[in-house]
């Protein structure tokens, strides 16, 4: 075991992973960890591990992976617990292949068609280059290592393209090997590779003579450079892109399609023959029944699609003749990521309570918009076919599952072979105490709760019913000289982090929201948590929801719960109950062990660090030390001078898009100076023309 950070690495025997452990496990966590592993040994499909906040849940779903040695996805509910979730993982498993797998869409609008007003909408979408790379870098893990660790949203069960097509479009490169130039390329653009030689970035290949310089789309920050002679592969070499600095030789290279929709051409032209089938049949069916405007625009928007898949081998919207592209039967489901996890990976699903109800929408939302758009021409029946999975053959692929949750639903209970308690957290903190106070005057007392807060530098969470209310609240608190925001659901994924990173560092003390259990906010800082209208019957005052927000204020030595109501529902009382049996069992466990509770302290970081930030932590200190050392404008000429200053506006903007502003603000600076030397008064004698 080596040292490191006031933690240690730790090995199982015949387990691939190296899992550091910051602190040994403590509390529940021992016992927990051992009864998932028992229960996965002796063969349980389905566990649930009942962990309420703060006890670690991602640490004993690590140290269960770790034991066990098997690949694990772990499914998260939303973008920003999937980005925490991918933090933690890469901090217990620095040396493992830590993987993060969510719609790599940053916009997306979905191809779809009104009827009532004849309005057809285009597709529309905006990438996000950064988690695309990811994605691919995910199924590349799956076929190489077996010590892989995948965070995902649903994303994970709609359709991408089938393994077996995607491992026969794999080109393996080796030293040595027969293997002509036009070949090399010929394979590249199958592959759905980009020849560019102005533009070296990821996806992209360009040839400079016998050497051909490949940007894998798995990769970020590397590319190969292959260097043939007379048909044969003389070297392979890893370089950086930015700088075209050597990194080092390497006797053999594996280059990965640059999607997950690429297909081996024999393929292709055979989908093209079973597409034109379909077509005549749909086109019979639409003329009888007296549909010719669907006809003539189903066979134009159909004819154009083979047309490219002919000539180019892909086409725009290929993902909705997946079907002919596979093979697969009408009715089959797709190809999704659990296709690529092996046989016996694990399945964690985080926050189950809300996951399960997900999984089990996403396929009807999907078909209803599809069934319009065959129905008036737009596509063919086989577009019905790109979807999600049905909750009923997610259950099929599911491989041994641990349900993680405080609070588990009906299914978790009725399915699980046992469910695991994790009360007792290893700081010794206890559940909140709960305290019920009359409606009659809930915004007045709140507001004098709120101060006894400020003034001991703490952080209040308060929820309300509706929209309206949260508004009228935040206004009359900031009136009342409180610093508030607000949280709803307008605020943008990247946004509600950065709320929720403001509220930590205390640029506000209060945070005011209708759903707030469903952001998974983890914040010790939060000592009182208010339940407005807490007597109001509902999905946002259910049994449920009632504990996991009372939960928000368990990470804090202080932390306590009051629920405003006029009368105690049948969910205030489980609820209560709940709350007050882990009570119990926490203070017979500290007293026992003689354990002093104390508040979690937790550095705060930016959560989606790695995850939206394509120059993160090392690798944008390392890019801009080099930024810094490079602009000597004395050995430039007037064209490399040119290229340094795009070069740094770029890295400049990227770092603002990240919200990382303070690098944004060190690159400026440096352009600034770059500017002055080049153009201005001094310094311009020296640039060579």
């Amino acid at each position: 075991m080596t040292e490191k950070q006031d933690g240690e690495f730790v090995h199982f025997p015949n387990s691939p992973f190296e899992l550091f452990q910051p602190y040994p496990p403590a509390g529940d966590q021992p016992e927990a960890i051992n009864k998932l592993v028992e229960g996965l040994n002796d063969g349980e499909t389905f566990q649930t591990l009942l962990g309420v906040t703060g006890s670690g849940k991602t640490f004993t779903m690590a140290n269960v992976i770790a034991r066990m040695g098997r690949p694990a996805i772990i499914f998260a509910p939303n973008k920003t617990l999937a980005a925490q979730l991918y933090s933690e993982f890469r901090e217990f498993f620095p040396k493992n292949a830590v993987e993060y797998f969510v719609s790599y869409y940053d916009y997306y609008q979905p191809e779809a068609y009104v009827p009532q007003r004849d309005l057809f909408i285009e597709k529309d979408s905006a990438i996000n280059e950064h988690i695309e790379q990811m994605r691919l870098s995910c199924t590349k893990s799956l076929m190489e290592r077996t010590d892989v660790v995948i965070v995902a949203t649903v994303s994970a069960i709609y359709g991408i393209g089938e393994p077996e097509s995607y491992h026969r479009m794999v080109m393996t490169l080796r030293t040595g090997d027969k293997l002509g130039q036009r070949d090399v390329i010929a394979q590249l653009i199958r592959m759905q590779y980009q020849r560019n030689e102005a533009d070296f970035s990821r996806g992209k290949f360009r040839v400079r003579g016998d050497t051909i310089d490949v940007f894998p789309a798995e990769h970020s920050e590397l590319a190969v450079r292959i260097e043939l002679f007379d048909d044969e592969i003389e070297s392979l070499q890893l370089f950086d892109p930015l700088t075209g600095r050597v990194k080092q030789k390497i006797p053999r290279f594996t280059v990965y399609p640059s999607s997950h929709y690429v297909t081996p051409r024999d393929k292709v032209l055979a989908a093209v023959e079973t597409i034109k089938m379909e077509l005549s049949d749909r086109l019979k069916q639409l003329l009888a029944d007296g549909k010719l405007v669907e006809a003539q625009r189903l066979e134009q928007r159909t004819r154009f699609d083979l047309e490219m898949l002919s000539e180019v081998g892909h086409c725009k919207g290929i993902e909705n003749y997946t079907r002919h592209l596979s093979g697969a039967a009408p009715g089959d489901p797709p190809s999704t990521l659990t296709d690529y996890m092996p046989k016996n990976a694990l399945m964690f699903l985080d926050e189950s309570h809300q996951m399960i109800g997900q999984l089990n929408a996403m396929y009807s939302g999907d078909r209803s918009r599809k069934t319009t758009l065959v129905e008036y021409g737009f596509r063919l029946p086989s577009a019905l076919d790109n979807r999600p999975l049905k909750f009923e053959e997610f259950e099929q692929r599911m491989r041994q599952v641990i349900f993680v949750t405080a609070t588990p639903a009906d299914y978790e209970r009725t399915h699980s072979g046992q469910i695991v308690d994790q009360v007792v957290r290893p700081t010794g903190l206890v559940d909140p105490e709960v305290e019920v106070r009359p409606a009659t005057h809930q915004v007045d007392d709140v507001l004098q709760e709120i101060r006894i807060r400020v003034e001991k530098h703490e952080r209040v969470l308060i929820t309300t019913l509706t929209k309206r209310m949260a508004e009228q609240l935040t206004d009359y608190l900031t009136d009342n000289g409180v610093k508030v925001r607000y949280l709803h659901s307008d605020v943008d994924t990247v946004e509600r982090v950065e709320i929720i990173r403001d509220l930590r560092l205390g640029a506000f003390d209060v945070l005011v929201g209708i759903n707030l259990l469903r952001e998974g906010l983890d914040i010790p800082e939060v000592s009182l948590v208010a339940i407005l209208d807490a007597d109001k019957e509902g999905f946002l005052r259910a049994e449920r929801s009632l504990i996991q927000t009372i939960g928000r204020a368990a990470r804090n030595l202080n932390g306590r719960a009051i629920l405003y109501a006029d009368r105690i529902t049948d969910s205030m009382k489980k609820a209560m109950g709940e709350t007050e049996r882990r009570r119990i069992k926490q203070i017979a466990h500290n007293e026992a062990h003689g354990i002093t509770p104390r508040s979690i302290v937790k550095r705060v970081r930016d959560l989606i660090d790695g995850v939206y930030s394509e120059k993160a932590g090392k690798d944008a200190e390392r890019l801009e030390q080099e930024a810094l050392q490079r602009a000597k404008v004395e050995d430039m000429s007037e064209k490399d001078v040119a290229r340094e200053i795009k070069r740094l506006e770029k890295l400049m903007l990227e770092h603002a898009r990240n919200l990382e502003f303070e690098q944004a603000a060190r690159v400026r600076d440096q352009l600034t100076r770059l500017k002055d030397q080049a153009f201005g008064a001094h310094g311009n004698d020296s640039v060579a023309l």
